[in-house]
């Protein structure tokens, strides 16, 4: 893997929609759905994502902001141990540069920011049925309703990262 190829594991909403919203950027390679533990006091399993990246095409600090526009980055709702908001990182450097730029971040929200920066411990894979949730079937209601806002979001905010052709 060279330094530009990355991953990161993202978590705060349905994995359904967190798959779409990052399967929809230019720079994102694969993205793997299901569910992501931290470690110690954050052990257990709550929905998430993998996202493989490459860091030149989008910058680490862009596709952390798209995570926290995408999902309730500021509630700290009731079914936060199921969809916990978090950036999972896979090193100490990573997760140095993840907190810096939250803290960056912060000043764009006026709630303060629920995400939190954890060590990254394991992955399960959803079933095979929702990989590509919402490429399989857009015109679903789900994702008419809550995927599809998202994505106009990413092309009106982020229209340099967002391949336009994912939208339908």
């Amino acid at each position: 893997m060279t330094d530009s190829l990355q991953k990161i594991a993202l978590g705060g909403g349905c994995h359904w929609c967190t798959e779409a919203v990052f399967q929809s950027l230019l720079g994102v390679s694969r993205v793997e759905q299901g569910y992501v533990a931290a470690t110690e006091d954050e052990a257990w399993f709550s929905e998430g994502v993998i996202v493989h990246f490459d860091a030149e095409k989008l910058p680490l600090p862009v596709l952390l902001e798209v995570h926290l526009r995408t999902h309730k980055s500021t509630s700290a709702h009731s079914f936060r141990d199921r969809y916990r908001s978090a950036i999972y990182t896979f090193s100490a450097i990573q997760k140095t540069k993840a907190q810096g730029i939250l803290e960056e971040l912060q000043q764009h929200f006026e709630a303060p920011l629920v995400t939190r920066v954890l060590d990254f411990s394991a992955f399960k894979a959803s079933r095979e049925s929702l990989h590509n949730y919402y490429r399989s079937d857009p015109d679903k209601p789900f994702c008419i309703n809550y995927i599809n806002p998202k994505l106009k979001l990413l092309l009106q905010e982020f229209s340099t990262y967002f391949n336009a052709s994912y939208l339908r």
